[in-house]
């Protein structure tokens, strides 16, 4: 097991962001720091224009931070060129959309393939991993129907299973139910609490909703670009960090805990 396997999967620290508006900049995120540990189900809530999209943006390496540190699996992602970038999230990484964002002349089996084309991954070997997540979704029978054929929960399924499909460390969800009714919207948290205790996912989501905040571990409050609470539910959870705490060593990779040296 490699050293950066052992600690947290991320780390952020002190970031900031702000975007340009006009003549003026708008803060959005205001020191941010927090690590999320290996296996861990973290839920971001808070009301509109809170910051914790833009939290999930930068965590999940789509956006970057006007200033501090993002650290995913040991690698410095504000240091890394666009190139670098992209390879992270197509290995590191999954990624589900409100709007579910499948390709509509591709069938679902095809949408779940197309990160693995991506990848490299031979023929044979991505259609069997195709097939055995479409059948881990529950859609072995909807495989070669087109996303217009599919109900919205369906949709999401096959978009979870491409997410899955290059066996990501880190599962990215923005709103995953805010499409779907209640019942529905609770059949997709379930499945992903389930890809989580049978494979180990991490999994990072916002959520406007609360009733989807159960399926998490730890429940982090933003408001005005600000943690401003943090809840448990019950399960052992990482403790936000404090800006300061955390630093890049010399390779510019790996992040160091001060309080464990």
């Amino acid at each position: 097991m490699s050293e950066s396997s052992q600690g947290p999967i991320i780390c952020v620290d002190n970031i900031h962001k702000s975007y340009i508006m006009g003549r003026e900049a708008v803060e959005a995120l205001r020191g941010v720091s927090l690590c999320v540990e290996r296996g861990e189900i973290v839920c971001l809530m808070g009301p509109s224009g809170s910051g914790k999209t833009t939290l999930l943006n930068i965590l999940g390496g789509l956006d970057s931070p006007s200033r501090g540190h993002v650290i995913v699996d040991g690698e410095n992602v504000v240091a890394l060129n666009e190139e670098a970038l992209a390879r992270m999230r197509l290995h590191k990484m999954g990624f589900v959309f409100q709007a579910y964002n499948l390709l509509g002349n591709f069938t679902a089996e095809e949408n779940v393939e197309a990160p693995m084309v991506l990848a490299g991954m031979k023929n044979g070997v991505r259609r069997k991993r195709a097939k055995e997540l479409m059948s881990l979704v529950g859609l072995a029978d909807r495989a070669h129907h087109y996303p217009s054929e599919l109900s919205g929960g369906q949709q999401q399924r096959v978009a979870i299973a491409r997410a899955m499909a290059n066996d990501p460390a880190i599962l990215v969800g923005d709103e995953m139910t805010g499409d779907l009714d209640s019942t529905t919207g609770f059949e997709i948290m379930a499945l992903v609490s389930k890809l989580n205790q049978e494979h180990g996912t991490t999994v990072v989501y916002v959520t406007h909703d609360p009733r989807m905040s159960k399926y998490a571990h730890r429940v982090i409050q933003l408001r005005d670009g600000r943690i401003v609470t943090e809840n448990g539910n019950g399960h052992d959870s990482a403790a936000v960090v404090k800006p300061g705490e955390l630093i890049i060593d010399d390779d510019g990779k790996q992040i160091v805990d001060r309080g464990k040296q």
